[in-house]
Order: structure tokens, then C-alpha cells, then sequence
């Protein structure tokens, strides 16, 4: 069952808040069922988000387990998945003038239901800004060679380029990062933490309301810090297992970005997923695992 619209309270340190999510809802039927029980599936999906939903202020991946509970339980079904995705609101300053502006963001709750037990992730989706350092470093070339043209000597080249970034091309960006922890692990992912790495791991972070000083800090910082789409997925990961490596080698964290680009007609995206114990092992040698453990193996539990 999809595109279930819902008024959902998600719980968090400072409160509750009332939010617009949609809900997609799926059961695996059991071998000996020919059907679900259509008649009444929509109800007994419809019930089962009431009851949660309206009844409970909880985390979005903790609503999304209930309802995966409460969907497997009365269809009889081998396994239940559930996805709740809400439109999350966040303050945010402006970086030079201080001007509060408030910022639209994704929430991502998920979570699989079955014989095994219930498994959940947690996700975000936030946007940012990413300038591109190949078309830089050629602009860097070109510049370089019209300063040595017109006298300039290498040390005061290196000085204009310390304090003058060089122009690039840019790209909004989309970034979004899952983090799961296994059953045992009682440690609550906090969504605005993931918000920062997500934001953090892009160039530079935007705003919707901003005054020119504010514009010219936000693209000077992306200039200083050009980065590939790879390697926007590459520096939340290492955020990710910096920060919640310490809960187990079984926690799964993945990274998708999207980058819509400015001077082609296509879109980039690229992504990574796995265990902390494979990402930590990656980062800290040189060895390559084969095998990534995938978003859909972590919920089902397969990872051995």
C-alpha cells in the first residue's frame, strides 16, 4: 500500500511536532495464503498507522517499526516493511548577518518486521552546495599562466590564489545518509546530528533566506573547498563511522548524493553502504572489501 498521506508526531529532545509524512506500507504473504485479504487490507493498514501515529509520539524509524509489527501480525504475513517519510522543518542562521531562516528537510523513517525480529533505520535528506574541483584546477592553470605573462612572480601568484578562490562551476546538491543500529544497540540516532554530517560533507551548506554578505561567505567557502560528488559521499561516511563507530562493527550506515548539475543535462549521483566494521577497515588500511553489506540485506538481517 503507497502514497498513504499522514498528519505523524515525531518525538524528540525538545518536544513533539505535528508533520506531513507518507507512508508506503508492504507484506510478504505467507506461502499458504493465494492472497492478503484485500477486502480488509487497506483497514487493517489504515488502523494500524492510526494507531501509532495518532496515538504515540515516537521516533519516525520507531513509528515505522510499530506499524511493520502491527501490518505482519494481523495479515499473517513472513515479513512486514514500512517507510515513513515526513517533511522535517529546521532553524537555521544565516552565516555573516544572523538572520534566522528556516530550512526544509527530509526525515526518513524505515523498518522491516519478521520472524527475525524488527530492524529500523534512520535517515535524512538534506540539500547543499558543491563546487567542481576539476574545472577549477583548469581555471587555476589558465589564471596562472596570464599572471606570468604580466610579470607576476610565483610567490605573489601562490599569494593571489591564497586569498582570491578561484571560480568553478557549482552544483546543488542532495545528500542522504541511513543509520541503523542492531537490536541490542540502545543508543538513539538523532536525526539533527545526521542533518550536520549531510551538510557538512558538501562544500557548503545553503540557505533559503540570506543577505548578500551571507551569499558571497557561502560561495567563497565552496570555492575553498571544492569537492566531487564522491567525495561528498566519502566524507559522510567517515563523519558516520567517527561518530557512531564506537556502537558496533554491525552498524549500517549509507550514503547517497546527488548533484544536479549547472553546465550539463544529466545529474550525477553516487553512493555507499555498509557495516562500520567493513567501512572502518577501509578507511584505516588499504584493503578493499569485496562484499558491502546493502540497505535491503541489513533490515532482512542478512548480513552473515
Amino acid at each position: 500500500m503507497t502514497g498513504v498521506h499522514k498528519a505523524i508526531r515525531i518525538g524528540s529532545g525538545d518536544g513533539e511536532q505535528l508533520f506531513h509524512a507518507e507512508i508506503e506500507a508492504f507484506v510478504d504473504l505467507n506461502p499458504k495464503q493465494k492472497g492478503a485479504h484485500m477486502s480488509r487490507f487497506e483497514e487493517i493498514v489504515e488502523q494500524a498507522i492510526d494507531e501509532v501515529v495518532l496515538g504515540e509520539s515516537l521516533k519516525a524509524e520507531t513509528l515505522a517499526a510499530h506499524i511493520a509489527e502491527r501490518v505482519r501480525d494481523r495479515q499473517g504475513g513472513l515479513r512486514a516493511e514500512v517507510t515513513i517519510t515526513a517533511r522535517y522543518p529546521q532553524d537555521k542562521t544565516a552565516p555573516v548577518s544572523g538572520m534566522r531562516t528556516q530550512g526544509m528537510y527530509s526525515l526518513i523513517g524505515s523498518a522491516v518486521a519478521s520472524e527475525r525480529g524488527t530492524r529500523r533505520l534512520v535517515g535524512v535528506q538534506a540539500q547543499g552546495m558543491t563546487a567542481c574541483p576539476c574545472a577549477q584546477e583548469e581555471l587555476r592553470g589558465r589564471a596562472r599562466e596570464r599572471l606570468e605573462s604580466d610579470g607576476f612572480s610565483e610567490d605573489e601568484i601562490e599569494r593571489v590564489f591564497e586569498h582570491v578562490p578561484v571560480a568553478t562551476h557549482n552544483q546543488r546538491g542532495l545528500g542522504t545518509l541511513f543509520v541503523g543500529c542492531p537490536e541490542s544497540c540502545d543508543t538513539a540516532i538523532e536525526a539533527t546530528r545526521l542533518l550536520q554530517i549531510v551538510e557538512d560533507s558538501m562544500s557548503s551548506e545553503i540557505y533559503e533566506l540570506m543577505k548578500r554578505p551571507d551569499e558571497a561567505e557561502v560561495v567563497e567557502k565552496a570555492h575553498r573547498r571544492p569537492r566531487f560528488v564522491e567525495d561528498c559521499v566519502r566524507e559522510a561516511i567517515r563523519m558516520a563511522v567517527d561518530e557512531y563507530g564506537s556502537l558496533g562493527d554491525g552498524v549500517f550506515v549509507m550514503s547517497r548524493q546527488e548533484n544536479l548539475e549547472t553546465i550539463h543535462q544529466h545529474n550525477v549521483v553516487a553512493e555507499r553502504y555498509g557495516l562500520v566494521g567493513e567501512l572502518k577497515l577501509e578507511l584505516e588500511s588499504d584493503e578493499h572489501v569485496l562484499h558491502h553489506v546493502t540497505k535491503r540485506e541489513w533490515l532482512e538481517d542478512r548480513t552473515s
